[in-house]
């Protein structure tokens, strides 16, 4: 699990889950693209120990193994049911166990579902902030889904597929400026002649 590049994490309650394969929609698509390994996780996927954990040493082998793969992916995909305005409570909680810094700089596309449209703005009055506060890379473009977008649990809409697409995209920039600098870090610096240190010249003739 974590060796996956493209991690999405679903904070559904139950399943099955429009809200869980509304993600995985995201990360097999953006993985498949660049061509790279992906995961979907979903709180059932943590297992348990979640609810009663207060640290990450809390969780057990399979909650921490989720939580490393959410850390170390190259591109986050998240998305949460809406309820009562917000995501759900045990999706803030599990990115509550998670360091202040560890997503810093990570690109991460928003999604969430609601029963209709004046659930809309949850991705942008609640998931944004709370991704800001980690630093992370958000992608501009948010994507919310209502119940009759979906025909039997796969997302139908044409124009959420389209909105999906440009979020898509801004990922795969993300995820290529990202991979860019990286190379760059480690790259050696050429050196050339004038980069070189002036050698004193030495006069060879004999001082008088």
């Amino acid at each position: 699990m974590t060796n996956a590049t493209i991690v999405g994490f679903s904070g559904n309650l139950a399943r099955p889950s429009k809200t869980r394969g509304f993600v995985e929609h995201f990360v097999n698509e953006i993985a498949g693209y660049h061509g790279l390994a992906a995961a979907t996780f979903d709180l059932d996927d943590v297992g348990p120990t979640l609810g009663a954990a207060r640290w990450t040493r809390d969780l057990d082998d399979t909650g921490r193994k989720v939580l490393d793969a959410v850390v170390g992916a190259e591109v986050l995909v998240v998305g949460s049911p809406t309820y009562k305005g917000s995501y759900t409570g045990l999706f803030k909680h599990f990115f509550d166990l998670i360091d202040p810094s560890a997503l810093r700089g990570k690109p991460v596309l928003l999604t969430a579902t609601g029963g209709g449209e004046r659930h809309a703005l949850m991705v942008e009055h609640q998931l944004r902030p709370l991704f800001a506060f980690f630093e992370a890379l958000v992608l501009p473009t948010a994507v919310y889904a209502r119940d009759k977008d979906f025909r039997d649990g796969v997302l139908a809409s044409e124009a959420i597929r389209k909105r999906g697409e440009q979020s898509i995209e801004e990922a795969g920039l993300a995820l290529a400026s990202r991979r860019h600098a990286a190379a760059e870090d480690f790259a050696p610096s050429p050196t050339t002649i004038a980069d070189r240190p002036l050698l004193a010249r030495v006069d060879p003739s004999p001082l008088v």
